[in-house]
């Protein structure tokens, strides 16, 4: 990155220790953490998005969409993560490639190799002469489905007991006053759950958190992989012979995880007390008082 850095067994001391830290490889370390924060960022919303959906359908009234609701929270809590991230994913990649080759090919007599069909090369996602970048975004873009699809799971069975912790007087009470099943639902059911729900959507999102490790299973190259990649002993074959380094490394993933699930737990705690005010709850109670 710097003039006097290239040739690095030539330097010794903090100059070598410069030199180390900003090359080609760090900063791809470097940024791999923007990878994870950026997998949280849009994790996080569509999770609660097909949670909340998920908690809808399971309360409605319409049998088969009730059905369909409870069988998505029972079928992905009940399987193992690490299975349904490494099962779901080649799925996902194979339902993608397949839709395009009956879009795009001329046969669609694809013969199976192996656990996977194959299709014609205008039918592979992304295509084989896409650049590298294109390759990594679509690992990213799988990984990310995946995480919304399982914690959206846990997520739903969240909201559903919020929804059912709401004390039934409440909606009675709006049914009585003529609103409309509809209008009970969006202006006093949904209002009041968050408070039962903040706890365990507290939960899921520290979960979430330590999760992001699973990135290095799924192909992509988080902070994980270049960890264990840098932090590996390196021979005189390299720019920057060392010896094994990964307690360091893997000691700084360990303090950027605790920072950020401390810093997590200071905004739960103030949307918890925002959230309080004016509730029926062991919380709002002694919100009133303090204000007393």
């Amino acid at each position: 990155m710097f003039e006097f850095c290239a040739d690095p067994k030539a330097i010794e001391g903090l100059t070598w220790a410069v030199c180390y830290l900003t090359s080609a490889k760090h900063i791809q370390f470097y940024w791999s953490f923007v990878t994870v924060l950026l997998l949280l960022a849009i994790t996080a919303p569509a999770a609660l998005a097909m949670g909340f959906v998920g908690a809808t359908a399971a309360r409605s009234h319409v049998a088969p969409v009730s059905w369909l609701g409870k069988i998505y929270i029972w079928m992905v809590r009940g399987v193992p993560d690490i299975i349904f991230f490494l099962f779901f994913v080649i799925a996902l990649d194979q339902i993608i490639e397949y839709g395009k080759s009956l879009i795009v090919c001329e046969n669609h007599a694809w013969p199976w190799q192996g656990l996977e069909f194959r299709v014609c090369p205008e039918a592979k996602v992304p295509l084989a002469r896409s650049s590298a970048f294109w390759h990594q975004a679509y690992g990213f873009m799988l990984a990310v489905v995946t995480f919304a699809i399982v914690f959206g799971a846990f997520v739903a069975n969240v909201i559903y007991g919020a929804m059912q912790a709401v004390p039934r007087a409440q909606p009675e009470t709006a049914e009585a006053y003529g609103m409309s099943r509809a209008q009970t639902f969006r202006r006093i059911l949904i209002p009041q759950m968050w408070i039962y729900a903040l706890p365990g959507l507290g939960n899921l999102w520290m979960i979430l958190i330590k999760a992001t490790p699973l990135l290095f299973l799924l192909g992509v190259r988080d902070i994980v992989y270049y960890a264990r990649e840098l932090g590996g002993s390196k021979t005189q074959a390299y720019e920057y012979p060392h010896g094994d380094w990964r307690l360091w490394y893997f000691l700084a993933l360990m303090v950027f995880y605790l920072a950020f699930t401390r810093v997590s737990e200071i905004g739960i705690a103030r949307i918890t007390r925002k959230l309080s005010h004016g509730q029926a709850t062991a919380g709002g109670e002694a919100l009133r008082r303090a204000g007393a």
